[in-house]
């Protein structure tokens, strides 16, 4: 079985596995994990952030990164099938008493102009104020599509001209980063928080990281615990959040490749395929993902006409060219 459900599925390698195995821990509620504390240092020295924190899921990770930023009550906008409001199960209204409003733009990208005619200020008593904005990149629902720099660098010249936070779920900022080149510290630079995840393209089996200031991720910490997420010797999944960033980074070109390869077969337009991740419209999301399931190949439906399929460091080529060609036979 060929699995391309998502990249979350990778299983560690005999490497990390021994990363994971001698890793050196402690007691991370106390903060004495030094393996955790190197982690969180040496990813917010890649985004060019003051501090960083781990958490168990990308969930958590953005709950904690947008709360930061977001007091109950006030509202963040973000693109209308972004992860924080699509695909977390309401937790940030949930747990931190937020609201939300929504732009719809059909590869997930930025709409300034839509965002500063939603963009509420302070009016008073009597409405809702716009504390943030989110951006994801990549857009996991839009097809792995990549944020351009320009636009967010012009995103974050207006916020600071109104006083308005930006949040960057990053869970693959990873695959933006190798499929264009941009530098993390270029991504850190538009963001007040980010949060970044290492369980998906970079194979490691559990772990983000949230990004911001030193106040915002000491409040970030005591959220944490609040919401039950307080480990303790931790360390042996922060080796595998260092094994990963030390050797599964440079190789998400290959996972980019097969992407393509996938989609070429399938009569997408491979240049329509920027990262990981291959969107396709089908008459039946059902029926396309168990005929697939039948022939060998595991992929998931994200809504009635829509199927998604994602390549992770488990495919190989020979994976993908099998995956194509049995995908190709049942859209026929």
């Amino acid at each position: 079985m060929i699995d391309l459900r998502s990249d979350t599925l990778t299983k560690p390698s005999p490497g990390m596995r021994q990363a994971m195995a001698s890793a050196e821990v402690g007691d991370d509620v106390y903060g004495e994990d030094p393996t955790v504390t190197a982690l969180e240092a040496r990813v917010a020295a890649m985004f060019g952030k003051e501090a960083g924190l781990f958490t168990p899921t990308g969930s958590m990770a953005n709950v904690l990164a947008v709360a930061a930023l977001v007091s109950p009550g006030q509202e963040i906008l973000c693109e209308s099938r972004a992860h924080i409001v699509r695909a977390e199960l309401g937790a940030h209204g949930a747990f931190t008493g937020i609201t939300s409003r929504t732009w719809v733009e059909p590869d997930g990208q930025l709409d300034l102009p839509t965002i500063q005619d939603l963009y509420a200020p302070d009016m008073g008593t009597y409405f809702v104020r716009t504390a943030a904005v989110s951006v994801e990149n990549t857009h996991n629902f839009a097809g792995g599509t990549v944020l351009p720099l320009d636009d967010l660098r012009a995103l974050r010249t207006w916020a600071d001209e109104v006083g308005c936070a930006i949040h960057l779920d990053g869970a693959r900022i990873w695959n933006a980063h190798v499929a264009t080149g941009t530098a993390l510290s270029e991504y850190g630079a538009i963001a007040d928080t980010m949060a970044v995840c290492l369980s998906k393209g970079l194979g490691a089996p559990v772990g983000s990281v949230v990004l911001g200031s030193a106040e915002a991720i000491e409040q970030a910490r005591i959220r944490r615990k609040r919401l039950g997420g307080g480990m303790r010797q931790v360390g042996i999944l922060a080796a595998a959040g260092q094994y990963a960033l030390d050797h599964n980074i440079d190789r998400l070109a290959e996972d980019h490749a097969n992407a393509r390869l996938i989609a070429a077969a399938c009569g997408v337009d491979p240049s329509t395929v920027p990262t990981n991740i291959v969107v396709l419209d089908v008459p039946s999301a059902p029926e396309v993902v168990a005929a697939a399931a039948e022939r060998g190949v595991r992929i998931g439906a994200v809504g009635p006409r829509r199927v998604r399929l994602l390549t992770h460091l488990d495919v190989s080529r020979e994976d993908a060219e099998r995956a194509g060609a049995i995908l190709a036979e049942v859209l026929a």
